[in-house]
């Protein structure tokens, strides 16, 4: 135990929770987690499906290799080893409507002289239509993409909105440009390397999720499932007790709580805290089907109706971001309209439709409007020992995974220098990951 540091209780085993928990437990600090559920991971998980007879994941998470931090976390508790990817940065692309296919190859070093190449950019754009991206960096807190881009360019419809849809789940007539910006800059902008895909090898827990759990627990971290909170006692400046369903857990003198649960449950339990509160739904369809192994990891789709399709071990997967348009519609003719993008992207027979599962989350995340920005949290609160952390709270990135794992190390650091306790920098929990390959050509290796 670290002088000074008490108990860190954590809130919420979803990956802004578990990141917290494993810097807490890795820094040597005493931490409890937390969780309402029987499992952990939030909405990062696998499961077993029974209908399909398969495990799925209950979403489709896409890292890229400027993922410092979540690359962090994944070093941290053993799990680097578990993804996989193209050896370069990569993305093939079909037009839905006119079958073409191209794939985009961003070059390895930050001079972005692959715009000068016709077969790496999108067909029918040029150079200098690439360049109209910069104009998102000088946009106002208030504009939204698609008032900073020329929406009518080739460019914008096959890659820049598609790209913005999926990393901020916002359309892009709705979506903050300022926040598109830092997407980019840290992904695009860092040079083809930092574009390099990665995907979970097995799946979501097996990659984010059970190699955590178990590192917890080899460190001494006491983890508690079927744990709902239901209320938090204050006094004038600091928490001083958790009501649980199972009873209340008194926080002593140096204890600290992180509160990593939703935006809508934290807004419950604190008093007058302001929380982004308009959300945007996802639609994913698990297709149980053959797929050769040499296919593409994953491949984008422009003018369908699921943006990206994902290659999985026993299937494939669609995602449709924003999916305010088909979120209502019956889970039988989702199934049909979007087997019709996945049989297209890897050219597959559209029927007969093989077993399907769609999954609907309708509060997958905050709406990334400037709007809704403006209602994200910082890490504290005035209650010195109170921290927040989640993909709602202000770190500067959309509610992904990067975002909720930066946030997790945030409260943690915070909560050690709330008692005073000595730490190592957050450059210590950043990892990057090279583009030299193994064997099969795929696993990624860090330096």
């Amino acid at each position: 135990m670290i002088r000074g540091l008490g108990t860190v209780h954590v809130v919420g085993a979803g990956l802004a929770g578990l990141a917290a928990a494993v810097r807490i437990a890795v820094e040597g600090g005493g931490v409890r987690l937390y969780e309402a559920g029987l499992h952990a991971g939030g909405r990062c998980r696998s499961y077993l499906d029974a209908e399909l007879g398969c495990r799925i994941d209950n979403g489709n998470h896409l890292l890229l290799a400027g993922n410092h931090r979540a690359l962090g976390y994944l070093e941290r508790i053993g799990a680097l080893d578990t993804l996989e990817g193209p050896s370069d940065a990569a993305f093939p692309f079909v037009d839905a409507k006119t079958g073409r296919r191209w794939t985009l190859r961003p070059n390895r070093g930050v001079l972005p002289w692959w715009i000068l190449s016709a077969k790496r950019r999108v067909p029918g754009t040029r150079a200098a239509d690439y360049l109209a991206v910069l104009a998102l960096r000088r946009a106002d807190p208030s504009t939204t993409v698609v008032e900073a881009l020329d929406g009518d360019q080739e460019v914008f419809r096959c890659l820049w909105e598609p790209l913005a849809v999926a990393a901020l789940n916002t359309c892009a007539d709705r979506a903050s440009a300022r926040l598109f910006w830092r997407i980019l800059a840290e992904t695009l902008g860092c040079g083809g390397e930092a574009c390099r895909p990665l995907v979970p090898r097995d799946g979501l827990s097996e990659t984010f999720v059970d190699p955590a759990l178990a590192r917890l627990r080899a460190q001494g971290a006491e983890i508690c499932f079927g744990a709902r909170l239901r209320a938090v006692h204050f006094a004038l400046d600091h928490v001083t007790e958790l009501e649980f369903d199972t009873g209340p857990v008194g926080l002593g003198r140096g204890d600290s709580l992180i509160l990593a649960v939703p935006a809508a449950v934290a807004a419950r339990l604190v008093p007058a805290l302001t929380v982004p509160d308009v959300y945007s739904p996802i639609v994913n369809a698990h297709f149980r089907c053959a797929v050769p192994a040499s296919s593409p990891y994953f491949v984008g789709m422009i003018g369908g109706n699921a943006e990206w399709i994902f290659r999985k071990r026993e299937g494939l997967s669609t995602t449709v971001s924003a999916a305010d348009t088909v979120v209502d519609r019956p889970a039988e003719e989702l199934r049909d309209l979007l087997w019709r993008d996945a049989a297209l992207a890897y050219q597959l027979p559209p029927h007969p439709v093989p077993p399907g599962r769609i999954v609907k989350e309708r509060r997958a995340t905050f709406l990334a409007s400037p709007a809704q920005l403006l209602r994200r949290p910082g890490p504290t609160t005035r209650w010195k020992n109170l921290l927040l952390a989640g993909d709602y709270v202000d770190t500067g990135l959309p509610a992904a995974i990067e975002g909720a794992i930066a946030s997790g190390f945030t409260a943690a650091r915070r909560a050690f220098e709330v008692a005073g306790a000595p730490l190592r920098s957050d450059r210590h929990w950043a990892t990057r990951v090279t583009s030299k390959t193994s064997e099969n050509g795929s696993a990624p290796f860090h330096e």
